[in-house]
């Protein structure tokens, strides 16, 4: 399969941040860019990301406010929230404003970023299909 052109990590907790960097580096993604604020991310976007996993709870601006900055930037980019607020409201808004997925760090967070990665990777090979092939593939990955 393909790989990313360039994913970025976000968090402002270091150790977090070098976990979630060896976690990627291990799915065979090489092109991995560290931010310790979404500040420095969103200073970072002419590098057009394709996947961005930011952190919810940060200094100044939180992940909720660099989302939407992201999205008025560049709308494709797969943004993944990744927070310790275990809130349905949270993870309901973070959605609606264009995040593809929220993560809840715990037990599962690696699993979860894991699998978000295979997703990600199976629905751009899906859209790089023909559009025949592209729509049947479309409403099965969606069941």
């Amino acid at each position: 399969m393909e790989v990313f052109n360039k994913i970025f990590l976000v968090d402002d907790d270091k150790f977090t941040l070098n976990l979630y960097h060896r976690v990627v580096e291990e799915s065979i993604y090489s092109e991995i860019e560290l931010f310790s604020s979404g500040e420095d991310c969103l200073g970072s976007l002419d590098k057009n990301p394709t996947i961005i996993f930011l952190d919810y709870h940060m200094g100044e601006l939180n992940g909720f406010e660099v989302l939407k900055k992201i999205k008025a930037n560049n709308p494709n980019i797969f943004v993944v929230m990744v927070s310790s607020q275990d809130d349905l409201k949270v993870a309901v808004n973070s959605l609606k404003n264009g995040a593809f997925d929220y993560i809840i760090k715990g037990k599962e967070e690696i699993t979860r970023m894991k699998n978000v990665l295979f997703r990600i990777q199976e629905l751009q090979s899906i859209m790089k299909e023909p559009k025949s092939h592209f729509f049947q593939k479309m409403f099965s990955f969606l069941l």
